[in-house]
This record gives structure tokens, sequence and C-alpha cells, in this order.
């Protein structure tokens, strides 16, 4: 089953969760369209039934209002004709009888109203001197008839009353049959939903993380996506293209090793004839030699020290995929990086302050990270700041929160960076043309190891434009520990 659904791509997924929870809802439509179209006839059958019952125990009272009338018309005048419309009109009353029997009259007032009726027809014909005796029974007999049909229309109302009842019944259960359907086919979309979703959405939560991971340059760890078939097949490209990365990092590794060494051997030798021509091993030197000798070991010593700044950059940016988080006091380790550079600000007499965001709890400063590259990530900002600092200035480092995300706020009261250099400030070895005059120049390396390291934690540095002086924001999301 497993195997068949890795086959299946994740549109036809997608498109088979949709019509599967649809036929489901459609199913449970159509069955309460079908119990309400079955309540509906039922409803209208129950109705048309005791409108007929109804007329029926009505027509029944007529009809013996008329076999009344026409009996005692007969008993009285002795006509034939008489008696006829009276077996018809009965003819008539034993047709309503057998409706009202097929409707659940009960079979022995049938038969005790038929024993009468037969018993007024024996009465209608007889001697005339007993024609007022006949009549007077004819009568009673009516008497008794009139009570049954009373009996039979009561019976009917309560028949009507108990078909109601039922119908309702029938509706009450069939409207908790329609609630449970429908509720269970609603449980069981929502369910559908939810595993299709879960099921479809976690391979495709890998796959983001897995391109994030090659974004933040985590290249140690192999991608595989489980789920559809075109899923993984994104899965097997991306782990083509960070096996190409890792082969292409170790290239250029590779080749900057391979580059330094080949320099360097050779710049070794430059700068040990450089030395010995200056010391006069090979006769002494005149002015003008010694002047070009100074500007060899010069540059034989800049080249050197921008080698050995390519050789740390690039350990740097390798060294940045292999993080180490741990539980890391935020305000101790800043304080750590302070105290190594005591010497550097205290001999520039500047002021150094840390300022912690109002109602920040301690809890907020406890960070997973890596301690000695954040450690390294302060103190070249702040190794930048004092450089670039007039003396008696300020540097602030200003620490905050702002949801999930700690920030990390250093700024001085130096020139700042120009316009012209803040979009490649974090690029290697690039020096901006605003430079401090007292001191070495730097490597132009400092800040890009900087951004290197904040990829690597998924965080950022940015240079702000507000002043004065430079004004660099760390920002490291979901840093805090649980």
């Amino acid at each position: 089953m497993q195997r068949a659904l890795k086959q299946v791509s994740f549109r036809q997924l997608l498109v088979a969760a949709f019509l599967l929870i649809a036929a489901l809802l459609a199913a449970a439509s159509l069955r309460a369209l079908f119990t309400l179209e079955q309540l509906t006839l039922q409803s209208r059958d129950s109705a048309s039934g005791a409108l007929d019952l109804a007329a029926a125990a009505q027509a029944l009272a007529d009809r013996s209002v008329d076999m009344e009338r026409s009996s005692r018309q007969a008993v009285v005048l002795a006509d034939p004709l008489l008696q006829q419309r009276f077996e018809a009109t009965a003819t008539d009353a034993d047709a309503l009888l057998q409706r009202l029997l097929a409707q659940g009259v009960p079979m022995a007032r049938i038969k005790a109203w038929r024993n009468l009726r037969q018993g007024i027809t024996a009465l209608l014909s007889g001697p005339p001197n007993t024609m007022l005796e006949r009549d007077r029974q004819v009568a009673s007999q009516f008497r008794e008839i009139d009570a049954l049909n009373s009996a039979i229309a009561l019976q009917v109302q309560q028949t009507i009353a108990a078909h109601n009842r039922q119908l309702l019944d029938e509706l009450e259960t069939r409207r908790r049959q329609l609630a449970q359907q429908v509720g269970a086919a609603i449980a069981l979309a929502v369910l559908l939903a939810l595993v299709f979703g879960i099921g479809l959405t976690r391979p495709l939560k890998r796959l983001e993380q897995a391109i994030v991971g090659l974004g933040e340059n985590r290249l140690n760890d192999s991608i595989s996506i489980d789920g559809p078939a075109d899923l993984q097949r994104v899965g097997q490209r991306l782990e083509w293209l960070r096996l190409r990365l890792v082969e292409l990092d170790a290239d250029k590794a590779r080749f900057l090793r391979h580059v330094s060494h080949e320099l360097k051997t050779p710049l070794a030798s430059l700068r040990e004839g450089v030395s010995l021509l200056e010391d006069g091993v090979a006769g002494q030197l005149s002015d003008d030699q010694r002047e070009v000798a100074k500007i060899l070991r010069h540059n034989t010593g800049l080249l050197q020290s921008q080698i050995e700044d390519l050789l740390r950059f690039n350990a740097a940016a390798f060294e940045a995929r292999q993080l180490q988080r741990e539980k890391t006091e935020l305000r101790e380790l800043i304080d750590e990086q302070i105290e190594a550079q005591q010497l550097q600000w205290r001999a520039r007499d500047l002021q150094v302050q840390v300022q912690v965001q109002e109602g920040m709890e301690a809890a907020a400063l406890q960070i997973e990270v890596d301690r000695d590259k954040l450690g390294i990530v302060i103190a070249n900002l702040l190794s930048n700041a004092i450089r670039f600092s007039p003396e008696r200035s300020k540097i602030c480092i200003r620490l905050s929160r702002l949801a999930d995300v700690l920030r990390i706020d250093l700024q001085d009261e130096g020139p700042g960076i120009a316009a012209a250099d803040q979009a490649r400030v974090f690029e290697p070895f690039y020096r901006g043309s605003r430079q401090p005059l007292q001191g070495l120049r730097g490597s132009g390396i400092g800040l890009s190891i900087v951004h290197e390291y904040m990829a690597a934690h998924g965080g950022s540095v940015q240079l702000l434009p507000d002043g004065p002086g430079a004004h660099f924001r760390i920002e490291l999301p979901h840093a805090f520990t649980s």
C-alpha cells in the first residue's frame, strides 16, 4: 500500500483527497435528500388516509340518516320503491363499512352495524296492523346504529391520532438518524482532511527544511523525502544539488589550500632573499637599492598577510557549518568579549556600555547557540567599533527581544561607513574608504566571518543607516531556550 502511494504524484493524491471528501459529503447529502423524500411521501399518504377515513365516517352517518328516512317511510307507506331506495343506500353504506374496515375499524363494530341493518330490512315488510310496532322497532334500531356511528367516528379519530403519532415518531427517529449520519460524515471528512493534510504537508515541510538547510550551507545532512512520487523526485534533485555543492565546496577549499601553499613557498624564498640583500650578504647596497629592497620587503609581507587572511576566511567558512549549539548566558558572553579587549578600548579612553531592554527577563538571555562562534561575531564587531571610534567616545551594545527574535545592536560614534561602501561591507576582503588614521588597515574578512557565522545560525546581521557612527544589528530567531 505504501509503495503504491509512493508511485502516485502529489497532484493525484490531492485530487483524490478532494474527491473522496466530496463523495463522502455528497453521499450524506443524498441520504438526507432520500430520507426527506420518504418522509414527505409518508406524510402525504398519512394526510390522504386521514382525510379518506374521516370522509368515510361522515358519509356513513349521512347514509344512516337517508336509510332511516327511507325505511320508516317504506314501513308506513308499504311502498316497494322506498324499500329499493333503502336497499341502495344500505349497499352504499356497506361499501363504506368495507373501507372503514380496511382502515382499521374493528370487525366487531362492522358486524354489529350489518346485523342492525339486516334487522331493519326484515322489519320493512309485514301486515298493516303491525306498522306502528315495526316503525317503533326501526326507530330503535337506528338509535343503535347512531350509537355505532358515533363509536366508529371516535375510533376513526383515534386511528388518525395514532397515525399522526406514528408519523411524528418516525420523523423524530429519522431526524436522529440523519443527524447522526451527517455528524459522522462531517467527522469522517474532517478526519480525512487531517490525515491527508498531515500526510501531504509532512513531505512539504521536510522539503522546506531541506531547502533552508541548503540556503544556510548545512551540507552534511543527506536529503531524503518520503511521500508522493513527484516530491520524491524533487528530494532526489535536492540531494544531487547538495552533493554537488559539497563537491564544489571541497574543490574550492582544495584550490585555496593548493594556491596558498604554492604561493607561500616562493614567497618565503623571496622574503629570505630580500633579507639577505638588506643584510649585505651579496655586497653593500646603495641607498637607492636599499630603498627598493625595503619596498620589496613591505610588499612581500603584505602578500603573506593576504594569503594568511585567505586561509583564515576559508577555515571560518568551513567551520561555520560545524555548529555546536549549547545553552549560553548571553550577558556573560558579551562581558567576556568586552573584558578580552579592555586594553584596546581603555587605551583610547572609550566607554563600552551594555543595555538590556526594560522588562526583559533573565531567562530571555539564555539562548541555544554555538558559544565560540557567537563570541567571535561579537568580538569582531566590537574590535571594528574600537578601531573606528574617536577617543573618549562611547560604544553601546543593546539587547532586546521582539517575539521569538533576539536582537543585539552595536553602535559606535565613529565616522560610520560611507554610503558607497554599505552595500559591499560584508564581502570578503573588501575595505571601506573610511579607514582610521592610526593603526593598520583591516584585512576585510572580519565582517565576512560575522556574516558567515550568523547565516549558519539561521540569523542575520545588517548595517542600519541611522547614525552617528556605524550601527550593526544581529537578529537570532528561535534561539531562546524553552
